[in-house]
């Protein structure tokens, strides 16, 4: 256990095995560092290179969620830098017709590394976030290698190797590289490991602290899992040290104040991101099932990826260290056998549902199950540094590491993982496996000249970096083959940018980016104010709402879809709306080229007023989204025509038609009206006299397509739907094609802006509107009624109403003006809990300093009289 005074960091002797140890730095610690970041930023561009793969060639990284969410994200977040966002920290005006903004900075974008995009181009956001991910990565190497040298003194080339692997492991590359959030967790575990032992040793309690607030407020998520990691080697190094109980009771009560002090201070940002899932479109419910042993195994080589196992590869010196700990005879029995057992017990947790759950904050994941594998990629890290530290493991303990190895390999043999990857995973795996081996074996030898020693570490130096690098590439084309990808930005981008800046007029109307979307974000990547939204915090009745007005969605209701619509657009004052080609890298998409065209409509005011002041919850809408735009827009604008379908479908009312092959749709409406389709379990193409329009949804509803135009109704008066399946899919019964009046629209519209606001100004969470005189009734704000709105029209503040799913303020008698104001859910509790820890912590610092300042004159007292 550490003393109270700073340790001299030595490396290990090898003086009696004739060895002498390579030129030891001035600082090991910051040398070692420097080594763990530059061999990781330099390991991952070279995987980059090799991948052919975004900044370095062709292939993009934007896959899945990365290109979907974190990029625009981003993006969004160099537009509030820059002053060029529609709102703020506080509330975002551009998504989801307006949407909390804070959860979302606390679950995305609270590392301070995201702020380093505002020093790139805005064009190059997908290069900031490369870099920042490249960046982060490195640190987390940087800060293991340097933990590993305040665990126990040693080879400062060796702590860099090994952070090395820590930086580069399995999760990191496979899950990690993708998500750039979670990244902040594999910098915080050893950070937090370090507090531990300043814990230990009795100092430094304030920076300690601060780095726990740090890490909770960099990424709550993986800081929860960090700590309870950093918890159990904290327990082991107390266990091993052996201490008396009353100091033992001593370091845990500084150890829970530690991180109750620092996540208090973080408080107001997790409390507002544990809120902000509160009031979230429910996803997807997670079901754990334990992976296979071969499957489990076979994660731990290289170059075998797989998105639902757990990805446990550290590369094989660290492996290899590991493995031999158990039979190295120099380190202490007691110390073998503690880290020998967490590191088990650890890698037990991952297969055990209770143990998962709890290592996931009791909330099973939507998505990969073992988000938490980076904890025991640290451990077997950790205990491979207790083979070097001691003294390098002798040439039994290696040969016991290899036999251990061989059986891995044998059973991992039997997996599929290593079967789909055999042409690289085995010549990697014989690679690295002679690489280690032979740079330990050249370490150990009796005699050694130190040019001999340093082949031995360029040997592991070159053996790590290579099958990472390997490793690396081979995920990339991985994920490429297996998740949807999006280009990283470019001219379509760039052209869907011109064309919303050229018809944005906000908050006047709002200028919605299209139907066919480049991402899920696209309003906070290319600018408008739209309905498409995307986020794990996504909020309940924004998706209800929407799904009822006939809109589409991914990813469980989490991902919203633009509505092409005219009824919609004048109930969301949608004045200007970009018309996008689909886009090409999107191969499911029908291909299409040209300019990104734009169309305007007259549209009410972002506040309109209606007669009564109805309460209502989503909950009120009918089965029709006809009707259900109507309810909103105040008026019948539909006519719904009893449909045919061709051939003998199957099915029901309730649930709707089954096809499975090419079916016509047909209906009678009056000529000149417009036709809609609404077939949100039909995956397939449909089209009338119009333009071919695709729906997307899936069986498990993860998907559902959105209402889409068929084009105006013939004089026939017949509406003759194709319909081209590509999969089994169902068509409601009755209710399916609407027909609209467009006459009928105009004179709402007309109706709503002779009531409607005057003039609306909008801020970061503020609208304020002044309404004509003498209105009465119902206020309505076009966007949903998320918690956190408060409005008044000239007396006391209260929370909003609600009409069908929109912010609505009942008037008085005489009521000329609105203000509402949006505060997110958990910030004032938050605040409390951040303001009594900082009172606390500050309380704390002040008795300690006014304690020492007595010591000192006491001690001077006694120097005095002697």
């Amino acid at each position: 256990m550490s003393t109270g005074r700073e340790q001299e960091v030595k490396p290990a002797e090898d003086d009696e095995r004739g060895i002498r140890p390579l030129r030891r730095p001035a600082d090991p610690r910051r040398a070692a560092a420097l080594l763990a970041a530059l061999l990781t930023a330099a390991t991952l561009c070279a995987a980059d290179v090799v991948a052919g793969s975004y900044p370095f060639g062709s292939r993009t990284r934007d896959v899945n969620d990365l290109g979907n969410q974190y990029v625009p994200f981003h993006a969004h977040l160099w537009d509030l830098l820059h002053g060029r966002a529609d709102g703020g920290i506080l509330f975002n005006w551009q998504s989801g017709y307006g949407s909390s903004f804070l959860p979302d900075v606390g679950t995305y974008l609270s590392s301070p590394f995201a702020l380093l995009v505002g020093v790139f181009p805005r064009d190059e956001i997908d290069l900031a976030v490369y870099v920042i991910t490249v960046l982060k990565t490195a640190v987390a190497g940087a800060a293991m290698a340097w933990l590993l040298l305040s665990l126990r003194r040693g080879h400062w080339w060796a702590a860099g190797i090994l952070g090395t692997s820590y930086a580069l492991c399995g999760w990191s590359l496979a899950l990690a590289s993708f998500n750039p959030m979670w990244l902040d967790g594999l910098i915080a575990l050893p950070l937090l490991c370090l507090v531990g032992e300043w814990i230990l040793a009795g100092r430094r309690p304030l920076p300690g602290v601060l780095i726990v607030a740090l890490a909770w407020t960099a990424n709550f998520y993986t800081a929860y899992m960090a700590t309870l990691g950093a918890a159990l080697v904290l327990l082991l190094r107390l266990v091993l040290a052996a201490p008396p109980r009353r100091r033992a009771l001593a370091v845990t009560g500084r150890a829970a104040a530690t991180v109750g002090l620092g996540v208090g201070l973080a408080a107001p940002l997790v409390l507002v991101v544990y809120s902000g899932s509160r009031h979230a479109y429910p996803g997807r419910a997670g079901h754990f099932a334990p992976v296979g042993t071969e499957d489990l195994l076979a994660r731990l080589l290289p170059t075998t990826y797989s998105y639902n196992s757990p990805a446990l590869y550290v590369g094989i010196t660290a492996l290899v260290l590991a493995l031999a700990l158990p039979f190295h005879r120099k380190v202490p029995v007691r110390v073998r056998a503690g880290w020998t057992v967490l590191v088990l017990a650890v890698g037990l947790s991952l297969q055990w549902a209770p143990t998962s759950l709890a290592w996931h904050a009791f909330a099973a994941p939507n998505g990969s199950s073992y988000r938490q594998a980076f904890v025991w990629c640290a451990l077997l890290v950790m205990a491979a540094w207790q083979s070097v530290a001691h003294g390098l493991p002798d040439r039994r303990a290696l040969g016991a590491a290899a036999v251990l190895l061989a059986l891995l390999a044998a059973v991992a043999g039997r997996s599929q993982l290593t079967r789909h990857h055999s042409h690289h995973t085995w010549p990697v795996l014989l690679l690295a496996v002679a690489g280690a081996l032979g740079g330990l074996a050249l370490l150990s030898l009796k005699g050694g000249r130190p040019a001999l020693a340093g082949v031995a570490v360029a040997l592991l130096i070159g053996g790590q970096a290579g099958e990472a690098a390997v490793t690396a590439a081979v995920d990339t084309g991985a994920r490429l083959g297996q998740m949807d990808d999006y280009a990283p930005w470019g001219d379509r981008q760039q052209r869907e940018a011109d064309a919303v800046a050229g018809a944005d007029a906000w908050p006047r109307y709002r200028t919605e980016p299209g139907r066919y979307q480049t991402v899920a974000n696209d309003p906070m990547a290319v600018g408008g104010q739209g309905s498409q939204y995307y986020s794990s915090l996504t909020s309940d009745v924004l998706s209800r709402t929407l799904a009822a007005l006939g809109g589409g969605w991914t990813s469980r209701g989490r991902s919203l879809q633009s509505l092409d619509n005219p009824v919609t657009d004048a109930v969301f004052s949608v004045g200007a709306r970009v018309h996008n080609p689909p886009d090409p890298h999107q191969m499911w998409l029908p291909q299409g080229g040209g300019p990104s065209t734009v169309t305007r409509e007259d549209v009410p005011p972002l506040v309109t007023v209606r007669p009564a002041a109805p309460r209502s919850t989503p909950a009120s809408f009918g089965p029709s989204p006809y009707r259900n735009q109507e309810l909103l827009l105040g008026t019948r604008v539909y006519t719904l025509p009893r449909t045919t379908l061709s051939g003998t479908p199957r099915g029901d009312a309730a649930r709707g038609l089954l096809i499975g092959s090419d079916r016509t749709l047909t209906a009678r409406c009056r000529p000149g009206s417009e036709a809609f389709l609404w077939a949100p379990h039909y995956s397939g193409t449909a089209w009338a006299d119009g333009e071919p329009q695709l729906y997307r949804s899936d069986a498990r509803g993860t998907k559902i397509a959105a209402m889409q135009p068929l084009g105006t109704v013939p004089a026939s008066g017949e509406v003759r739907v194709a319909l081209m399946p590509d999969r089994l899919s169902r068509v409601p019964a009755r209710g399916a094609v609407g027909c609209l009046d467009t006459a009928k629209l105009r004179a709402a519209v007309r109706g709503l802006k002779a009531t409607g606001a005057t003039e609306v100004t909008v801020g970061d969470g503020t609208l304020h509107a002044r309404l004509p005189a003498g209105s009465t009734g119902t206020a309505v704000v076009a966007a949903p009624r998320i918690a956190g709105w408060r409005c008044s029209t000239g007396g006391a503040e209260s929370p909003a109403s609600e009409f069908h799913g929109l912010i609505a303020v009942p008037l008085g008698a005489s009521a000329t003006s609105l203000t509402c104001t949006f505060h997110p859910p958990g910030l004032r509790l938050g605040t409390a809990v951040g303001g009594a820890s900082l009172l606390t912590l500050i309380l704390l610092g002040t008795v300690s300093a006014v304690r020492r300042r007595s010591a000192v004159r006491s001690g001077e007292r006694m120097t005095t009289a002697h």
